[in-house]
């Protein structure tokens, strides 16, 4: 059996706080090496763990062992180059398995109310997994954009302390273009209607990058300049438009999640 029934507590020792708290689980599916340790040193730097606190698990690279809820203070799961909105015939027997996996992994997280934040690919599993519509109307440019935090957002402990309005760095050719029916919406943009929603009460997706500052995305933009997010001989001009954003309040949402679930 995985994990067990548990009503999850809503406060947590502060930040920073290591000793006798569970880790947390970030789940990877990036097949460069590089980025892929730059997401774990993201997630980690502004949730304030430290490295015992935050066990990643590569899923592209090895498939899921058997997780045993209870023996993390949450999971949480980061971008990635694939698209989950094609058609299965156009997957990789790779993206095949690792999208399996993850549903299977929701299954349970869903069934306990386990806590999960999931940003980007992440907003895309949880909102298919929960019946919402994930298509190609709503992608983004790699840019900073202007997140706007609705009333339900403004009241939910991973938006406190961040303003009614925040940048934040996107980068997606898919998103959520209908909310699951038991979604809540949290935060939206002009161009992108659902950038945050939660499912019960401890299920988290973000279609922005909570983790990502100007250098996580320059990299990323380097690295990801042949794979069509956009025109190779424009990086420079793409790189320039994320330099000077103020992202710092959407760093928060980590350090919220870490602070609202560490058990």
């Amino acid at each position: 059996m995985y994990g067990s029934q548990r009503t999850v507590r809503r406060t947590a020792p502060p930040r920073g706080y290591a000793r006798g708290v569970k880790p947390f689980l970030l789940i990877s599916s990036r097949p460069e090496d590089s980025l892929a340790d730059a997401e774990y040193d993201q997630f980690r730097r502004w949730g304030g763990l430290a490295r015992g606190d935050l066990i990643q698990h590569r899923l592209e690279s090895e498939p899921l062992p058997r997780i045993h809820l209870d023996d993390y203070s949450g999971i949480m799961v980061g971008g990635s180059p694939f698209t989950g909105s094609i058609p299965e015939a156009h997957k990789s027997l790779t993206q095949v398995r690792v999208e399996k996996e993850i549903d299977e992994l929701l299954d349970l997280i869903v069934a306990e109310d386990f806590p999960f934040l999931g940003a980007c690919y992440g907003v895309g599993t949880l909102g298919r997994h929960q019946g919402g519509v994930i298509d190609f109307e709503y992608g983004e440019p790699v840019g900073p954009v202007l997140i706007e935090v609705t009333e339900a957002g403004a009241a939910d402990p991973l938006l406190a302390g961040i303003g009614r309005t925040f940048e934040a760095y996107v980068g997606h050719k898919e998103a959520c273009s209908t909310l699951p029916p038991s979604g809540i919406l949290l935060a939206t943009s002009p161009h992108c209607p659902v950038q945050m929603f939660r499912v019960k009460e401890n299920l988290y997706g973000t279609q922005f990058h909570p983790e990502l500052d100007y250098e996580g995305i320059a990299e990323r933009i380097d690295l990801y300049r042949h794979v069509g997010y956009f025109p190779e001989d424009e990086v420079e001009e793409v790189t320039r438009r994320c330099f000077g954003a103020d992202v710092t309040d959407s760093h928060l949402v980590i350090s919220n999640f870490v602070e609202q679930y560490a058990d």
